[in-house]
């Protein structure tokens, strides 16, 4: 493992819009290659990676409520859709020579180990990638929360926040006000003071108490997972109280 490497394990936070790309919905494949190849590149540099990733291209539970339909219900089909994403970059990340396992909450035991804890770890310490799949097993929590979960579960030296053509965190939708402010560090006791949507506030509060800094950046930039890697400045670094 190279000597300038920061976060030597981590836990990468994708989004479902990752794999969606610009047409916002299902899975694109060419993003989802363009995605595996930046996951390989910081496998190659040596750095256990764990992978949480989100729903979000195929299913929401809100959309759920708003059909009436039960919320519990909602989530579960919402984990589904975050099985179905997990399968599709293990596929793509093999496809290109990186041994992957998939590891789901609710168990599905012909497609995908069930979550085991000390298993992942050894996936890990043999060099594999290790995607956990169906958020934490149970309604009401985001992948937001499972992806802090784990993080303190694996002993992550950070969670690095990928977003959809989002460079960090400011005071507003930069989209929407040009006077937004791009904040460059931050404090999780910030995120929850300030009502920055970042991550939700169960999934701050556990990353604060276990002590695990975030970084977010912006995943479409071309090696910029390295560059977080490795300590540099880009995007957002949220630690401490």
């Amino acid at each position: 493992m190279a000597a300038d490497i920061k976060y030597k394990r981590v836990v990468l936070k994708l989004s479902g819009e990752a794999l969606a790309g610009d047409q916002g919905f299902g899975i694109n494949p060419p993003e989802l290659k363009t995605v595996a190849k930046e996951i390989k590149e910081v496998h190659a540099m040596g750095v256990q990676i764990c992978i949480v990733v989100g729903g979000g291209n195929m299913w929401r539970g809100v959309t759920g409520e708003k059909l009436g339909m039960e919320r519990a219900q909602a989530d579960y089909i919402g984990m589904l859709a975050t099985i179905m994403n997990a399968l599709s970059l293990q596929d793509a990340l093999e496809g290109i020579g990186v041994e992957t396992r998939v590891q789901t909450s609710i168990e599905m035991r012909q497609i995908a180990e069930p979550y085991i804890r000390r298993k992942a770890i050894r996936h890990l310490e043999k060099g594999r990638v290790v995607i956990f799949a169906g958020g934490t097993g149970s309604p009401y929590f985001s992948t937001d929360t499972t992806a802090a979960l784990r993080a303190a579960e694996m002993n992550a030296d950070a969670i690095l926040m990928a977003k959809n053509g989002v460079d960090g965190v400011y005071s507003a939708d930069p989209k929407k006000d040009p006077n937004a402010k791009k904040y460059a560090h931050l404090t999780h006791m910030d995120i929850l003071d300030k009502h920055l949507h970042v991550m939700d506030s169960t999934a701050s509060s556990m990353s604060m108490d276990n002590h695990i800094p975030l970084v977010v950046f912006n995943l479409n930039t071309p090696g910029n997972i390295v560059k977080v890697v490795k300590g540099e400045h880009i995007g957002t670094t949220i630690e401490g109280d």
